[in-house]
């Protein structure tokens, strides 16, 4: 008979940054986090795992033989002000994701051990150098097999979110100037199993589903075909859920892609458009909507649409050549656009990109101390100098265009157009909701999805 393992006891924290800054708008937009969850699948059964998600339940000091962390840039300060509470108390503290990933030499001095890449191939050694009491300050992934991903434990996430979250891919082989995935997460698309990623999909008991790739379509055909097989088969197994994710606008090009998308529930697709402008679009790399042409970018829009899919787009604010006039146009041609949902964040150089290093390289970066400053980092402040107006002239004119773009008289209209366009009162209800939060988070003020659409079919109803 063998001996019983020892019980274990591995606590996962999903921090929550001091100023809730950020892409976080409230608890109807924020993800699980899938990460956390990934770590607790790879977890040997005799272990007792949990996560503690300050989404929901602000951080109390919790008893455990293990701590790990994964974190954002904007997060990373508050994990490692956790961190200093277990190790003043003897327990160890691991730390992964993309901010340690790009930066381990300053999380070992926060945390006693950085995991740097992705878990899959890992994870198993720190658990067992940990078992036997050696553990290292350091770990190195390489780029796993996708063959290799697991389902994350999603019976450990906060019941209260809205929507689960699914991930199909890895990586990209776009540079972007601003990203950093292809750093991380490598430049070839990894392929997930379909089978895996439709029974992901079926297991989630939640009424929507974010696709949580960086480009679920993709640009090569072996990428193009795994997402017409993973549509099939989510088609197939008759799935009544709604989902989204995020693509590039070659996404329009492929009428059999659109057409499985709309049969198997998609309801928006996030496009990183940036900017109206070549030259913007030229230096930030953004080399695809180039390929499209700015000109094009209306028929992209109809395309989609057609297949009563709504889309976000998703704009930058401080890019090179931006001045308080650019940024008005920027907003004019959004509203002006047949775009349905507005996501406009401040231009950050996030360690492990291109334009943290040119920005670094040229003195133009504004909060340094490291990693007090790291909370800034949020795509909300602006850390960094413009080049062609002051910094208080750039805050100005982003309060000021964010206020034209979240008024409720233009989400109202934003709302009318989606359905026009669609044809789909589901399709245009979601993309009202998302424009709310959206005007919840950049204007602080609370309007119910709810009201607004029964003053709108106030509107609609005959005189």
């Amino acid at each position: 008979m063998s001996a019983r393992k020892k019980k274990y006891k591995l606590l996962l924290i999903n921090p929550v940054g001091k100023r809730k800054a950020g892409l976080v708008l409230s608890h109807e937009s924020i993800y699980p986090p899938m990460a956390l969850g990934v770590i607790a699948a790879l977890t040997p059964e005799h272990w007792e795992v949990e996560i503690l998600d300050e989404n929901f339940t602000p951080f109390e000091f919790k008893d455990a033989d293990l701590v790990g962390f994964t974190s954002l840039t904007s997060t990373v300060t508050r994990c490692y002000d956790i961190a200093r509470e277990y190790r003043k108390n003897k327990i160890p503290t691991v730390i992964g994701g993309i901010h340690a990933s790009m930066l381990p030499g300053e999380a070992s001095r926060y945390v006693d051990t950085v995991v740097v890449g992705e878990a899959e191939d890992t994870w198993g050694q720190v658990i067992a150098d940990f078992e036997k009491n050696r553990l290292q300050q350091f770990y190195r992934s390489k780029l796993p097999s996708m063959d290799r991903s697991v389902s994350p434990r999603i019976d450990l996430y906060h019941p209260d979110y809205n929507f689960g979250s699914v991930q199909t891919t890895r990586g990209c082989p776009m540079k972007c100037e601003f990203c950093s995935v292809h750093t991380f997460n490598g430049s070839k698309y990894r392929l997930r199993p379909v089978d895996r990623a439709v029974e992901d999909f079926i297991a989630i008991d939640k009424d929507f589903v974010y696709l949580v790739d960086d480009n679920f379509a993709g640009y090569s055909k072996a990428s193009r075909r795994h997402a017409l097989e993973f549509l099939k088969g989510i088609t197939e197994r008759k799935s009544t859920k709604f989902w989204a994710g995020s693509t590039s606008m070659n996404i329009a090009g492929d009428e059999e892609l659109l057409k499985y998308m709309q049969l198997s529930g998609c309801k928006m697709v996030f496009l990183g458009i940036e900017s109206e402008l070549v030259d913007q679009l030229q230096q930030a790399n953004k080399n695809v909507n180039l390929k499209i042409g700015v000109d094009h970018f209306a028929e992209v829009y109809r395309k989609i649409h057609a297949h009563q899919i709504s889309i976000m787009g998703a704009f930058i604010f401080g890019l090179d050549n931006d001045t308080p006039e650019t940024m008005r146009r920027r907003t004019d041609y959004i509203l002006d656009s047949e775009l349905d949902m507005m996501q406009v964040t401040v231009l950050t150089p996030l360690p492990g990109t291109l334009l943290y290093d040119r920005f670094k390289e040229e003195g133009r970066l504004l909060y340094t101390n490291y990693p007090d400053d790291w909370d800034r980092y949020n795509y909300i402040d602006l850390v960094f100098k413009p080049q062609k107006m002051s910094e208080e002239e750039f805050n100005a004119a982003a309060v000021e265009n964010w206020e034209r773009m979240y008024n409720l008289k233009n989400i109202k209209r934003k709302f009318l157009q989606t359905l026009k366009l669609t044809k789909n009162a589901e399709t245009a209800t979601f993309a009202l909701s998302s424009n709310i939060q959206f005007h919840n988070f950049f204007l602080n003020e609370f309007a119910d999805p709810a009201d607004i659409l029964t003053g709108i079919n106030s509107l609609l109803k005959p005189k």
